[in-house]
């Protein structure tokens, strides 16, 4: 048998998604009409491993692993390494200040475009997500060092 990139990929899901059903075990899982804090990390965990073993079973019409072309390497560990750093700072520097910075540096320093049409785009974004996720659908989000 050859191991393809799908059994890989499909591989690392199901990992994740098991680790997210350890790690979630303490919290409760409620009911349908009275949702506890582990029915979605459970959910989502569900469902990724059932989507890895779906990707499993339609895996061997993919590429063979060994020949996966890795030029893109750089671009993607820059695009880990740039969202590892927003997700380290989110607590400290809040919504309001990480959004636009983690847009910005994936904008500039990753895709390459012009800084000032992707500041422009990061503040825009931001003040976007901020007002629908904050404002109209009044989810809390992190108050960092600007306090609002």
């Amino acid at each position: 048998m050859i191991l393809r990139a799908d059994h890989v990929a499909a591989g690392a899901f199901i990992a994740f998604g098991l680790a997210v059903f350890a790690v979630s075990g303490d919290l409760p899982f409620g009911s349908l009409s009275m949702p506890g804090a582990g029915m979605m990390p459970k959910l989502m965990a569900g469902l990724l491993v059932l989507f890895g073993i779906l990707t499993v079973a339609g895996g061997r019409e993919s590429q063979p692993f060994a020949e996966i072309e890795w030029s893109n390497l750089t671009h993607a560990l820059l695009l880990v390494a740039i969202t590892a750093v927003a997700v380290a700072l989110y607590t400290r520097l809040g919504f309001l200040l990480t959004m636009p910075l983690l847009v910005f540096a994936l904008l500039t320093v990753v895709e390459r475009r012009n800084p000032l049409h992707a500041a422009a785009y990061a503040i825009g974004l931001t003040l976007f997500a901020y007002w629908l996720f904050g404002k109209a659908l009044k989810a809390p989000l992190e108050r960092g060092i600007l306090g609002f």
